[in-house]
């Protein structure tokens, strides 16, 4: 399984806000989109979903920016993953040109079983999971223009 680059993307965003630290000005889309080396136009329809998932929090003008909402540092990545990717299955069988397998296929339901798997090991996880160390401190250097480590 692949995830798109949406998914992709939004993970990312959230990692990022996860960092943000008290009495630190909120970074806006276009720090964020930076952060994670993403253009911004792709980062601002990102932050558009994630804040109507009710995820991110996003406010203009003088003392403005993104920030994570309660729900947003519980959520299940499993959870989230699903929401992004949509329904859909791992293989297309039922396309413009159909399987001829399909009335009797293995495959179909063993890639669906996988999949299922995939999000389950992902379910207990939390944004703030995937920030803890050595990502975290990492992901905090690179939003305030240091350098990498290593």
């Amino acid at each position: 399984m692949r995830l798109t680059r949406f998914t992709d993307v939004a993970l990312r965003v959230l990692m990022r806000l996860t960092v943000t630290t008290e009495g630190e000005d909120p970074p806006t889309t276009r720090e964020v989109a930076a952060t994670v080396q993403v253009p911004y136009t792709h980062t601002a329809k990102v932050v558009a979903r994630l804040q109507h998932l009710g995820l991110v929090e996003a406010r203009r003008g003088r003392g403005g920016g993104l920030a994570l909402t309660t729900a947003g540092r519980s959520a299940s990545i499993g959870a989230l993953v699903r929401q992004l990717e949509g329904p859909g299955e791992v293989v297309e069988c039922e396309g413009g040109t159909p399987c001829p397998l399909r009335s009797a296929c293995l495959l179909r339901s063993a890639l669906r079983r996988a999949e299922e798997a995939f999000y389950a090991s992902l379910d207990p996880l939390t944004v703030g999971d995937l920030v803890s160390s050595p990502t975290g401190p990492l992901l905090m250097g690179i939003s305030r223009g240091r350098p990498a480590p290593g």
